[in-house]
């Protein structure tokens, strides 16, 4: 329906056609060219994953007329629902073409194709992003959003590392109490030493991109570690 395809409350877009609306969202695509417009492994074809993701509802009723035979009129559309649904399907095809990218499904970047990891990552990520301190959350989710993101740089991982550095730097205290203080301080002398936190002369800055993700990991795994220490403190406080 053109009129589900309506100007958006959030973004200044055009009214017309979905086509239209796409062309808009990409910019730099023409939808309306005469030679069939080819998705695999072009950046342009997933961008096109991503905007089908914020336009796409599912009609909850239908009606048929007897003349014009012109097929069902659906109304009624709802917008979550659909994406559920599209992001289910989307998600299954990617998997059986052995792409290596999902469309993440909550999260900074829900809608968004990022980068697929195993299951157990997968899982410290669920967990991570649900810490209950509202501002950790929100820096997580943002660095969670900008390492796995389908083309994070070493830039962007870098400051997603950084963001989780800060954090796990707010608790510190935490962290010395569990582990010990000799284990806490090699636990910050990766960031402080490795060109993460500080550009210092002497910091060693030329390994390889492959251990942000190592190190990204590491840390995303001691917040959700420190998430539980910080409850069963809570805990016992309580039953005192």
């Amino acid at each position: 329906s053109t009129r589900r395809f309506g100007a958006s409350p959030r973004r200044a877009t055009p009214k017309g056609q979905p086509s239209s609306l796409a062309q808009h969202r990409i910019k730099k695509l023409c939808l309306h060219q005469a030679a069939p417009f080819c998705v695999r492994g072009t950046p342009g074809g997933l961008s096109l994953i991503e905007v089908f993701y914020d336009l796409v509802a599912r009609p909850r009723g239908r009606w048929e007329h007897d003349h014009g035979d012109c097929g069902p009129h659906f109304h009624d559309f709802e917008t979550e629902t659909g994406r559920r649904v599209y992001r289910a399907l989307v998600n299954r095809l990617l998997a059986d073409n052995a792409v290596d990218l999902r469309l993440a499904f909550d999260g900074e970047d829900e809608g968004r194709l990022v980068r697929l990891v195993d299951e157990a990552r997968a899982d410290l990520v669920q967990q991570a992003v649900q810490t209950p301190d509202p501002s950790v959350r929100e820096r997580v989710r943002h660095a969670v959003a900008q390492f796995r993101g389908r083309a994070a740089t070493v830039y962007d991982k870098r400051s997603a590392v950084l963001t989780l550095a800060g954090v796990l730097e707010e608790r510190r205290e935490a962290i010395k109490a569990a582990i010990g203080k000799k284990d806490e301080g090699a636990l910050f002398d990766i960031a402080n030493n490795f060109a993460i936190r500080h550009q210092r002369r002497g910091q060693q800055g030329d390994y390889d991109p492959i251990f942000l993700d190592w190190i990204f990991w590491w840390y995303l795994a001691t917040i959700e570690l420190t998430d539980r220490l910080l409850a069963r403190t809570r805990q016992d406080l309580s039953t005192l």
